[in-house]
């Protein structure tokens, strides 16, 4: 164990020098080096107005999920090598959501944001890529900078946010279409489940028709299960980016679900989780982002709820984001979710709704 731990910090060592070292051109430059080194990092606090007694939010929730206290959400330092023939990236992360989601990981693989290397095949754009990615679903990411409200939409949480194993992918020249096709080891799996001999396949389709808007279309068929109990998971991503004016967005988007009642079953139990969020541009340095969701998963196949009907919750944000440099962000969100049943608990009472805030930082080096 200290010898891991050794070697991480070694790494997260030379990738910190290399992003100082990044900032003398004459060293370091995207013209004469495919080696360059980047950094993120996301401190924030949030405060939850039902006070959980151990200051764990909801365990539906896998981002920010800490109450009244300040903690890092996400931080990691980069490694990535860029050529026309290969490619490759290497990140090492820390921080609650690395300890929410990778929580069935073991060892240094709990630390491994990202870990892939690519090559190109052939002329074309054309690329075959292994390792450890970022999920190819949804529009939603770990990076809180990169996503118009500050936490994750129910539906972001709840799928996947990494995977890992094996994926092609062509980009036409225009870029307007981009074509995946993913081999994966499970659901949000780096370790595949014990037991389990079945591989999980994915795939992805995006589609640019001009520079306003984005259409996406991403699914994935497997399972999460070892082979005794095998059930067969369909799960759909749908979603639409629209840049409506110079100064207003509209994101739309829907997951949809299904899953196999019981081994060799027929019958299936499905949920869906559609969201909309709008972002105005307020200042040269400022934006507003409301946004409104709702995920129905009476069954309890992704959020178990133990409850009559099952977990169908509403939910509303509204948040403010100030860039208070070109590599730094200041937000403040209000949130509230409202579920059909008794989910929430309160002075040790359930109840049905839940209301928090939540601030951050973040910087990228």
């Amino acid at each position: 164990m200290k010898t891991t731990v050794k070697l991480i910090c070694g790494a997260l060592l030379i990738s910190a020098n290399g992003v100082f070292a990044q900032h003398d051109s004459s060293k370091i430059t995207a013209q004469n080096n495919p080696l360059t080194f980047s950094g993120y990092g996301e401190i924030y606090y949030q405060y939850d107005l039902n006070k959980p007694a151990d200051n764990n939010r909801p365990g539906f929730i896998y981002s920010h999920n800490r109450h009244n206290e300040f903690n890092l959400n996400l931080g990691f330092l980069k490694a990535t090598y860029n050529t026309d023939k290969v490619r490759a990236n290497i990140a090492l992360a820390a921080g609650t959501y690395m300890n929410a989601n990778y929580a069935t990981e073991t060892g240094v693989m709990k630390n491994v944001y990202e870990a892939n290397a690519g090559i190109k095949l052939g002329k074309k754009n054309l690329w075959l890529d292994a390792g450890i990615f970022p999920s190819h679903i949804g529009f939603e990411s770990a990076i809180s900078k990169d996503c118009w409200a500050l936490t994750r939409s129910i539906l972001a949480d709840n799928s996947p946010y990494y995977e890992a194993g094996a994926k092609l992918t062509y980009t036409t020249n225009n870029g307007k279409w981009l074509l995946s096709a993913l081999a994966l080891n499970g659901w949000q799996r780096i370790k595949r489940v014990d037991g389990n001999s079945m591989m999980s396949w994915g795939t992805q389709l995006q589609y640019k028709p001009s520079g306003k808007v984005i259409l996406s279309y991403s699914s994935f068929i497997g399972t999460d299960k070892p082979d005794s109990v095998r059930q067969l998971r369909h799960f759909h991503n749908l979603y639409g980016i629209f840049n409506l004016t110079d100064k207003i967005a509209l994101t739309a988007g829907v997951d949809i679900g299904a899953e196999q009642k019981a081994k060799k079953s027929k019958t299936f139990n499905t949920w869906f989780a559609p969201v909309l969020i709008l972002k105005l541009q307020t200042g040269s340095k400022s934006n507003i982002a409301a946004r409104v969701e709702y995920y129905n998963d009476k069954n309890g196949v992704i959020i178990f709820s133990n409850t009559s009907n099952g977990f169908k919750t509403w939910g509303a944000s509204l948040n403010y984001d100030h860039a208070v440099a070109a590599n730094m962000l200041w937000r403040i969100e209000g949130r509230m979710l409202s579920a059909k049943d008794r989910i929430f608990i309160k002075d040790s009472k359930p109840v049905n709704t839940d209301f928090f805030l939540t601030t951050s930082l973040a910087i990228s080096l």
